[in-house]
């Protein structure tokens, strides 16, 4: 959906959009789940904080207002996590925030709750209030999350992002439009067309600045904060705040309160983890014996042909999947979330792009297709299971000529498991959860073959003819520089006039 238009509910009407209940909601965590938080609060700023454990703390006393409170106990909402509790006094007394914390950790609320409590009554085109998202998906999911307290108070709120018609947003825009959660391209489009201005825009929010920085988003997030008026309240959310995100803290927020919240449930010490060894002949039907067994799972491809010709291989094996890529439109991408979230399709096949802003309970399996490309991308990928406390295993299946690259990603990921080598019919495919994997990696980097084998050293082949001389220094040269007895005289000798 890329619509919301809301009115204030009368008494008759108590139907609210899908929010965040205590089953379904991606960004809570178990109340019992161990979270450590490191606060700095307005009036003092340690320069090392301490840890602060949020026990009894309640929405009230964080001054939510009667209403929102409503909203939050009719959806089962009763207690908030720690960034929740640490951020939004501070965003309720107007100060920017710049919040430290991972995917899953309760950000959504945490922003959103003060956000649309400042948010009043628009004119045509001109938003007061402003989330920018790096996903498609994750400007829906937010905007889903903040529709009931937009309903309480008869605000209208919008979606916008590429893939869709951009007559229909434009067209909604000229409605009016009180809160706008955009991708950043999209945006800038509607910018361009002078279709939206910014210029009344009081509070922003940055919603997973790292993801953006990572995708490229960032000269288009700067020329959309360039023309929001500087004294708007910026609220600024990230996994990491240092290179061009702490540039972004510098210039567009004034004196940010910092917080950093520390979540342990989604770290790879709780996750369990399998490398698998396989060959290009039979790296699909291991991929189908694993996926066999699984209730829901992600599988990670590096390309879009690639998704697409999996999805079509594990179906000629009886698997129900769908994939979501780039080249998908947004109607198939959210048939494919909506199969996938509700069971028909127990298998999402997707590129990196579901890695980012993606969020679904209850997946118990991701499988790396195809290997990330470092570290980072794989705890990204990696971070869709083991969530809200729930179980989770990750799965890398890793060709012979991948083993240097997944052995440097364990390395920088603090994983120490060996890559065992299966074929389809390997009794342990069927139980890898309970299957303890040898760990131990090995210590050349060079390595060739499986499990840490490495071949022998080879002795050095001698170069012949122009390669010899290529690495002696230059062709038809040795290594004293001396010329090469060999074609150059011959050839000398050839040419020579005769003494006859």
């Amino acid at each position: 959906m890329s619509l919301f238009t809301r009115r204030r509910p009368s008494p008759a009407d108590t139907s609210f959009p899908q929010f965040e209940s205590a089953e379904n909601n991606p960004d809570r965590e178990d109340a019992s789940s161990s979270s450590r938080a490191a606060v700095r609060t307005a009036e003092d700023r340690p320069e090392h904080e301490a840890d602060v454990q949020f026990a009894d703390v309640s929405f009230a006393e964080l001054g939510v207002p009667e209403d929102f409170l409503q909203v939050l106990e009719e959806n089962g909402i009763t207690s908030p996590f720690p960034v929740q509790a640490l951020t939004i006094p501070d965003a309720f007394a107007g100060r920017d925030v710049c919040g430290k914390a991972k995917t899953g950790s309760g950000k959504t609320l945490a922003f959103g709750i003060p956000l649309v409590d400042h948010t009043t009554t628009a004119r045509s085109r001109r938003p007061r209030s402003l989330v920018l998202v790096p996903t498609r998906e994750l400007a829906n999911q937010v905007a889903e999350s903040l529709a009931p307290f937009c309903e309480a108070r008869g605000l209208w709120l919008m979606a916008v992002y590429g893939g869709v018609s951009i007559n229909r947003q434009i067209a909604g825009l000229r409605q009016g439009v009180d809160l706008v959660i955009a991708t950043p391209g999209r945006l800038n489009d509607l910018l361009e067309r002078g279709d939206i201005s910014l210029e009344d825009v009081d509070m922003v929010v940055l919603d997973e600045a790292d993801q953006m920085a990572d995708m490229g988003f960032l000269p288009q997030v700067e020329r959309i904060l360039k023309l929001v008026d500087r004294d708007a309240q910026t609220l600024l959310f990230s996994a990491t705040l240092d290179g061009d995100i702490g540039k972004l803290v510098d210039r567009y927020q004034n004196d940010p309160v910092q917080h950093e919240v520390i979540s342990d449930t989604v770290t790879v010490d709780t996750l369990e983890q399998r490398f698998i060894g396989v060959t290009s002949e039979t790296k699909t039907d291991v991929t189908a014996r694993i996926l066999a067994g699984a209730a829901r799972a992600i599988v990670f491809v590096r390309t879009t042909h690639g998704a697409d010709r999996l999805v079509r291989v594990l179906e000629r094996e009886g698997l129900k999947a769908g994939a979501i890529h780039g080249r998908k439109s947004q109607s198939q991408r959210e048939r494919a979330l909506d199969g996938f979230s509700k069971g028909h399709s127990p298998i999402l096949v997707a590129t990196n792009v579901a890695a980012r802003g993606l969020h679904i309970d209850h997946v118990d399996l991701v499988l790396h297709y195809d290997p990330p490309e470092d570290a980072k991308v794989y705890l990204h990928r990696s971070g869709r299971t083991a969530r809200a406390g729930e179980d989770g295993l990750v799965v890398t299946l890793v060709l012979s000529e991948q083993l240097r690259d997944v052995y440097q990603i364990e390395r920088e990921a603090g994983i120490d498991y060996e890559i065992v080598q299966m074929h389809p019919e390997d009794p342990r495919l069927g139980e890898l959860a309970e299957w303890d994997p040898p760990r131990g990696l090995p210590r050349d980097m060079g390595i060739r073959g499986i499990g840490g084998s490495s071949r022998p050293a080879q002795p050095q082949r001698r170069a012949k003819g122009s390669a010899a001389g290529a690495r002696n220094g230059g062709p038809n040269r040795s290594g004293d520089g001396r010329r090469s007895p060999g074609p150059w005289r011959r050839r000398q000798n050839r040419r020579a006039p005769s003494n006859g």
